[in-house]
């Protein structure tokens, strides 16, 4: 892959290519306060020869407008599957799905295909139409449409100055590099304003520097045009960079859900401590000893909070793991002590770094 080209295409889309969309994208967003999606109960079933497979059971989220939602969990999961659901690329066996209010399971007909024009969708393996140039995959869905040419290139143009490949219009796909590739998808996504961008594992093929140029361009279109971003990962990295709320599937069901935040200084289930590196993450892995996990933000990261616990707790700590990610922008840091031997030096321990302004928990192999 050519990362060396990738990298510079990361620029900042000007204001003129994002101010008539977001005015047009913001109308619809003012009036009234239901949750945008809102998923109820949803199950999916798939019958095998054996008997049937659970993909989803049970999953209930809402999704307010404006969010960046990431879904997250091992292969298996559930993950593409719920998200299909949600424009009924696959139909659940059972439960809602609301958009706006609406049962998007009770649309047939052109209703349902107005639904699922402000749902697009980008996908892993980007689906561009190789015989066409970049600017013609672009225009693809404004000819479905029928919009006027004129109108169209204009719409083309703008949606390319938007994500950084203004001088690649008359290239091939062939041509271009993965993140490329996936800077066209993504213009392709947006031809017809929509209001919600359903992303299927759209990073999962890229480099880790590539990554990290379409995520920020899916932020600054979160932002700019607040449209709503559903994402699908399996990479944590992914969800700490540009997510604000974050729901955790671990075999079909819902470990875990709440603002990326909370769940990572709370993590509750055992799917979300491994996704946090607090449990390891394969199952046959020998499970780490009894321990305190200790969470802090980076302004305590930076103060001898340790040290000054051991001193006033009289407790002495043995580190198991430490590290620091990037939550939101937001520096936070986990660490794992040894649990001490007593019930007595736990709590004095435990207590002293409470009072201190941090957040501990008892954490046990599972």
């Amino acid at each position: 892959m050519n990362t060396a080209e990738e990298r510079p295409e990361a620029p900042q889309a000007p204001a003129e290519a994002l101010q008539a969309p977001a005015e047009a994208a913001q109308q619809p967003r003012e009036a009234g306060r239901l949750p945008q999606i809102e998923i109820r109960n949803l199950r999916k079933v798939y019958p095998v020869p054996d008997g049937e497979v659970v993909a989803l059971d049970n999953i209930s989220l809402t999704m307010e407008r404006g969010d960046i939602y990431g879904i997250i969990g091992m292969s298996g999961a559930g993950k593409s599957t719920l998200i299909r659901c949600l424009n009924r690329l696959d139909e659940p066996s059972d439960g809602q799905v609301f958009v706006d209010g609406d049962n998007v399971l009770a649309m047939s007909g052109a209703r349902l295909r107005a639904t699922r024009r402000r749902m697009a969708m980008i996908f892993q393996q980007f689906n561009l139409l190789m015989q066409r140039t970049v600017a013609r995959n672009v225009r693809y869905p404004l000819e479905i449409a029928g919009v006027p040419k004129k109108q169209a290139n204009e719409r083309v143009r703008e949606l390319l100055r938007l994500v950084g490949l203004e001088q690649k219009a008359g290239a091939y796909p062939s041509q271009l590099s993965g993140g490329q590739k996936q800077r066209v998808a993504i213009a392709r996504a947006l031809a017809g304003d929509p209001e919600m961008l359903l992303c299927d594992e759209a990073t999962s093929a890229l480099d880790p520097m590539t990554t990290q140029s379409i995520l920020e361009l899916l932020q600054e279109i979160n932002r700019r045009l607040g449209i709503t971003v559903v994402l699908i990962t399996h990479e944590m990295a992914v969800i700490r960079q540009i997510c604000n709320k974050v729901a955790i599937l671990d075999g079909g069901r819902l470990a875990e859900q709440g603002t990326v935040d909370d769940v990572f200084l709370h993590t509750k289930s055992a799917a979300g401590k491994r996704l946090f590196g607090i449990l390891p993450d394969q199952e046959e892995a020998a499970a780490p000893e009894p321990a305190l996990r200790i969470v802090f933000d980076g302004a305590a990261a930076e103060r001898p909070l340790i040290s000054r616990a051991i001193r006033e707790s009289g407790v002495d700590v043995n580190i198991l793991s430490a590290n620091i990610h990037q939550l939101n922008h937001k520096a936070y840091g986990q660490m794992l002590v040894a649990l001490p031997e007593t019930p007595e030096a736990r709590k004095r321990l435990t207590d002293t770094l409470q009072a201190l302004g941090l957040t501990v928990e008892e954490v046990h192999p599972q």
